[in-house]
């Protein structure tokens, strides 16, 4: 997870992403089965790899929590 701020994303890989070029060699088929893992848990992401997410004030705990609980399960599928 990379993050600035209330900006992150998220990259499956084996090493730092430090730049673009990292990124793009990021496994992006692992992400897009994530992406699906989280929306059938209800949490819509942004379908890119490439794309950040924001928290914002409009994130309460229980979102928050909802959506650390959806991505565990996600990850357990993968």
């Amino acid at each position: 997870i990379n993050r600035v701020g209330s900006m992150m994303t998220v990259f499956f890989a084996k090493h730092e992403i430090k730049n673009f070029e990292d990124a793009k060699n990021s496994d992006q088929k692992k992400y897009a089965q994530y992406f699906r893992a989280m929306l059938n848990e209800g949490v819509y992401l942004a379908p890119s790899a490439f794309e950040c997410w924001f928290i914002s004030t409009e994130h309460t705990e229980a979102i928050i929590e909802k959506t650390i609980e959806a991505h565990k399960k996600a990850l357990k599928q993968l």
